[in-house]
């Protein structure tokens, strides 16, 4: 059963965009809190940005604050991360999570995951 579906991933050129949309189901869309991490070969997976559902409020880490932009569609049970100004170092697979209630910067907090999808940024 999947209930988590992560797409737009690719190859870019540095200082340019790239949008990751995430597919949720009823059940992981109205958890308490969305998020995405990411995690580059060698690595721990790291956070990016998470969203509240009940108050719509985000969350970024220091290295893409400001580049970074998390929302929901509530219509259409979609979770996007929009990422402009895309440097080498964001070159990682990128996962969207659903249902952490606290401690909404750790990994471990969620239930669900996607399967990833590739972000590859070239110099």
């Amino acid at each position: 059963q999947v209930e988590l579906v992560e797409s737009g991933g690719g190859l870019v050129q540095a200082g340019n965009s790239l949008r990751l949309s995430c597919a949720a189901s009823g059940r992981t869309f109205n958890s308490p809190t969305m998020a995405w991490f990411r995690q580059a070969p060698g690595k721990e997976r790291e956070f990016v940005a998470y969203i509240v559902r009940a108050s719509g409020r985000t969350y970024y880490s220091d290295s893409v604050r400001g580049r970074f932009t998390i929302s929901r569609d509530n219509d259409k049970n979609t979770l996007t991360l929009q990422m402009n100004s895309l440097q080498p170092d964001d070159t990682a697979v990128y996962y969207c999570a659903s249902g952490a209630a606290y401690v909404l910067t750790r990994a471990t907090s969620y239930n669900d995951w996607g399967q990833g999808t590739q972000v590859t940024v070239s110099s």
